[in-house]
């Protein structure tokens, strides 16, 4: 790329919440771990640049801290290695493209594979003394006039490629391919110029036609295993019906802007969060999975990628396309596979040294049998085309990568957001699981139940205090009051609220932020209210377990240790502890406290999954070695927890553990299979006992079956036991 040529990418730029730019691009001429692992290499060698390649997707995504002009200068770096970018968008059906040329070629190979046969059988079956020679000859030059346009035609997917990594400085595997095909090629015509014997046009002609039908079902293997959020995109696009002083327009999606008055029409796909201008009626499966139609109020949230189930609605759009809740949907799911496992960091180390590795393999076997073997030199050449053929990195690439997308397909589909690329390998090592109480093991429905035990001005005060929390008890304190009162409020962590009314202090917290002395062996759960020096009034709450709790904690103690953290007392922590069965809880305990107790468990050499969903929970989420979050949890919460997951209840961290115990053995038998076929085949064929046309089929086979292993892990019939 050439400066006169740089492409600007600034209008595909996106600034992340921490203010970071980020660039997605589609790769071309990236086909292995090794390509990945250079791109990467040379990105992140930039200070604050943080570049990570999705070799299934062939993706990559590019995270800066400074202007939008630094990425042309970041992607331009990374084309000087041979490869080209394209934003995402544009490249959507690249992945057809490919799979179209490479089955072409296919048929080409094929067909000059079932031509040449016609020749080579005669020449199998036959001597030279009863053929004759110039019969012989006539049909070598006969195989070559078939073969040598059909090498041309059908091998560019791996001769261009090549030739864009040699141009650039640097290998990957198709350079070994295409090295082995034309010396194959070469020598076959170079003896049938001499009147040789060494003729290999159909062994040259039929390895590329086994090599090519690898790569199509390694493409289309590839798709299959695309991540749920990838579908999810076609909920993305589309037009919108937008209202512009009373004039409908029609725009694309990624032209929608916060402020717009959308107008919706039945069965049609919402296209931005916003508002609710009336009452509707939503098909929400997309986003949560509930199958049910939603009804939503006017004044109600409507979500990216529901579908209106009723009549025509508007809504006042207050989220761009890429800030939705579906595009956070994608971005962590993205993000997620992209995560670097400790198996992906040892395939990228091990794929960077795989080219120079292979051709000192394949020149040392050259050497030992032309030089020390007795073989003829062009015996020798062919054993080192076995060697060039039958090395295989892709397998290696590929067994954590595809494990993990189709995992984190199959956890979206039961409403389980992944966040972190390593959070199901952390996931498989726990032994202990700790749950948060309020909100998580309980429904957080909570009801206040003595609110007539308070005035109407308390009880608007308290409501006006309570409207700054989102701490469950708070929320439930919340209630329509006999009067609108505004009060300034701040939030104390694991305390309470605090505010000022008419020259008065308002609390509204434990009993220890008040000073009350509450009833020790009360186990209804509560709040304390005072206002100015009155005295502190208790408001007391309702609460009941999920439905699925008890029999998911009894499911998790089979396996793991079981704890309970709640910041409730103790008569209130015991009662929902002894009717779920945990034998082990702490109640009263403050956020300090819960990150305190897990960090003693994690040094005592414990794996602790943390589930939690309140701001008291934050620092204990990214204290433990996995962490979980339903989808009601605080903003803050969520952005510690490693997995997110939206379904009611608590089946979804069985469902969760399960997963990733399954999906690891899958990684691990994935990691073995690569290495074992490596190991075993290229000492074969350094031996001489593998011939080129098995090596292409072995090494075809050798990602396929990678492939085929994790796509046992789609659907609840794939798991493996």
């Amino acid at each position: 790329m050439t400066a006169g040529m740089m492409t600007d990418y600034s209008g595909f730029i996106r600034q992340e919440r921490d203010g970071r730019q980020c660039l997605r691009l589609a790769v071309e001429g990236m086909n292995c771990a090794g390509c990945a692992f250079k791109i990467e290499k040379a990105l992140n060698a930039n200070e604050n640049v943080e570049a990570r390649v999705n070799v299934t997707e062939k993706r990559l995504t590019l995270i800066w801290s400074g202007d939008t002009a630094t990425g042309n200068g970041l992607v331009e770096k990374a084309a000087a290695l041979g490869f080209r970018f394209s934003p995402v968008r544009e490249k959507e059906d690249g992945g057809d493209d490919q799979a179209r040329l490479l089955l072409r070629c296919m048929a080409v190979a094929g067909f000059a594979s079932g031509n040449l046969m016609i020749f080579s059988l005669a020449l199998w079956f036959s001597t030279r003394e009863s053929m004759g020679a110039t019969t012989r000859d006539l049909m070598y030059w006969y195989s070559a006039l078939i073969a040598l346009p059909a090498v041309v035609y059908a091998g560019q997917p791996f001769f261009k490629s090549a030739w864009r990594a040699l141009s650039h400085g640097r290998t990957n595997m198709d350079v070994p391919i295409s090295v082995a095909v034309i010396l194959a090629s070469a020598m076959s015509l170079f003896e049938t110029v001499r009147g040789g014997a060494h003729v290999y046009f159909d062994s040259a002609v039929m390895l590329l036609f086994l090599l090519l039908v690898g790569r199509y079902l390694d493409v289309k293997a590839r798709a299959q295993t695309r991540h749920a959020a990838a579908d999810l995109l076609s909920l993305m696009n589309g037009t919108a019906t937008v209202v512009q002083d009373g004039v409908m327009v029609r725009l694309p999606a990624e032209e929608i802007k916060p402020g717009m008055l959308l107008l919706v029409a039945k069965g049609e796909k919402i296209l931005a969060d916003g508002i609710a201008q009336g009452e509707a009626v939503v098909d929400s499966s997309a986003l949560t999975g509930e199958t049910l139609p939603q009804a939503v109020q006017a004044g109600g949230r409507l979500l990216a990628g529901m579908i209106n189930l009723g009549n025509p609605v508007q809504l006042r759009a207050d989220k761009s396309q890429n800030d939705s809740l579906m595009g956070d949907i994608i971005e962590l799911m993205q993000k997620a596979e992209q995560g670097n496992a400790a198996y992906v960091r040892l395939a990228d180390r091990i794929a960077g040294w795989y080219t120079p590795v292979v051709h000192a393999l394949a020149l040392a076997a050259f050497i030992g049998w032309w030089g020390f073997g007795g073989a003829s030199w062009q015996l020798s050449l062919l054993y080192a085309i076995t060697v060039l053929v039958i090395t295989c990195p892709c397998a290696l690439g590929l067994a954590v990568p595809v494990a993990q997308v189709v995992a984190g397909s199959h956890l979206f589909r039961k409403g389980m957001l992944l966040k972190s690329g390593d959070a199901l390998e952390r996931l498989e090592k726990v032994d202990t699981v700790i749950f948060d109480k309020t909100g998580t093991l309980t429904t957080g429905n909570i009801v206040f139940e003595n609110r007539a035990d308070f005035t109407g001005e308390e009880l608007s005060l308290i409501t006006a205090l309570a409207g700054h929390s989102r701490h469950p008890l708070a929320r439930a304190a919340a209630t329509t009051a006999n009067e609108n009162i505004s009060v300034a409020a701040r939030e104390i962590e694991g305390e309470g609220m605090e505010g000022r009314y008419q020259g008065e202090t308002l609390r509204l917290g434990s009993a220890a932020f008040l000073g009350a002395a509450p009833d020790e062996n009360d186990e209804k759960m509560g709040l304390w209210f005072s206002a100015g020096k009155g005295a502190p009034k208790r408001l007391i709450f309702s609460d009941v377990p999920h439905a699925d709790a008890a029999e998911t904690v009894a499911q998790l103690k089979k396996k793991y240790r079981v704890l309970m953290l709640s910041g409730d007392r103790l008569p209130v922590a015991r009662a929902i502890a002894g009717r779920l069965g945990i034998e082990v809880f702490q109640a009263g305990v403050d956020p300090r406290q819960k990150f305190a107790i897990i960090d003693a468990e994690i040094n005592r050499g414990r794996r602790v999954l943390m589930v939690g969903d309140g701001l008291n929970d934050a620092a204990a989420l990214s204290r433990a070695s996995v962490s979980m979050s339903p989808s009601s949890a605080l903003d803050i919460a969520q952005n510690a927890a490693d997995i997110v997951y939206q379904q009611k209840g608590i089946a979804s961290v069985l469902a969760a553990l399960e997963t990733a115990r399954k999906t690891q053995k899958i990684v691990r038998q994935n990691f073995a299979l690569a290495l074992g076929y490596n190991v075993i085949a290229i000492p074969l064929a350094m031996a001489g006992h593998v011939t080129p046309l098995v090596a292409a089929v072995a090494m075809s086979s050798s990602s396929l079956f990678v492939i085929c292993n994790a796509l046992r892990l789609k659907g609840e019939q794939g798991w493996i036991s």
